[in-house]
This record gives C-alpha cells, structure tokens and sequence, in this order.
C-alpha cells in the first residue's frame, strides 16, 4: 500500500521521537532543551516558539505515549493507547503552505504547544495506518540487543531490523560466523 508524504513524513517523526527514549536501549536522546531543540529542527516541526522546560517534560511523556501504541500486543490494543492520546489532542485540521513544502494538512490548532503540534500530527499518521488495517507495520528491531522502533514501509511487510546498516549487517555477521564455525 502507498502511503502520502505527509504521513511517511510523520510516522518518520513519532519513529524519531520514540528512538530518543532510553526505553528504546539508548540514552535519553531529549536530555536538555538543546537536544528538543535540535529534534525539533531536523524534523522541521513548524511554527514553535521558544521550547521551555515544559515542552521537554510534555515530549518525553508524549514520546512514552506512542511507544505504547508501537508496542502494543495487537491492534486493539495500539486503537486503546492512540485513542487515550488523541482523546487529550485539540485536532484542527487546516491546508497550508510553508517554508517550501508543497499544500497539506495540519491537524494542530494554530498556537499549539509542541506537543499538541506532535500528538495531533502523528497520531493522526498512526490513526489512519491502524484504520487501513496496517498496524503491522509498526515494529520493533527483531535485533537481540535493540529496542529500536520503525515503520515497515516494505511492499511485502519483510523489514525486520531498525536499520540495515547497523543491526541488520550485524546480525547477517553474526548468522554467517555462526555457519563458518559449524
């Protein structure tokens, strides 16, 4: 199934988001202010004034948040958790223009905090995956030693490893000096 840029774009954020979680294996990738403002630059998240020391304990808890819905045991259960965050989400949907991108929706209200901005963005992204039946998607790095989460974005639902590069060639490493050693 094709997915629209706007929600690759942010299911690629909460992704983001949530591997900034040292429940995720890590340290906390939203450590201080510098970090979220640092996350928040390379998502490109829009209209957000200065962050203070509430939006970092709003995005942490909000990072925790999706990292239920991503690890939840099946859809029922992922439907449960997005339905408690989006119940807490002022949502206004609107069509804009900005900073380049081409027309698309915002679902935040105009002032939104950062986390609003986020909860209603990407837990809209997720909310239309689960109501397309494709929670699936929505993994955990099958890696021994990583937490990590993704979005499968494969034609035939096969990722199984957060990144290829890393644990994936790890693991083919691992599997093949295994069978050299047999």
């Amino acid at each position: 199934m094709p997915f629209g840029h706007d929600m690759v774009y942010s299911l690629a954020t909460v992704v983001e988001l949530i591997n900034t979680s040292p429940s995720t294996g890590g340290d906390d990738g939203l450590g201080d202010l510098a970090e979220l403002q640092e996350f928040v630059d390379s998502r490109q998240v829009s209209g957000i004034g200065d962050l203070t020391a509430r939006d970092l304990g709003q995005v942490r808890l909000l990072r925790e948040a999706f990292h239920r819905v991503f690890t939840a045991t099946d859809q029922p259960a992922a439907v449960r958790q997005l339905n408690l965050l989006l119940a807490e989400t002022r949502i206004t949907p609107r069509l804009t223009e900005h900073d380049g991108h081409p027309l698309h929706v915002h679902y935040f209200a105009p002032g939104s905090s950062l986390t609003e901005h986020l909860a209603a963005d990407c837990g809209v992204a997720l909310a239309h995956l689960l109501v397309d039946g494709e929670f699936e998607r929505l993994r955990t790095c099958s890696a021994p030693d990583c937490d990590r989460v993704f979005f499968d974005e494969s034609r035939n639902r096969s990722r199984v490893y957060c990144d290829s590069r890393t644990c994936g060639n790890r693991m083919h490493v691992a599997a093949y000096r295994a069978r050299r050693r047999a």
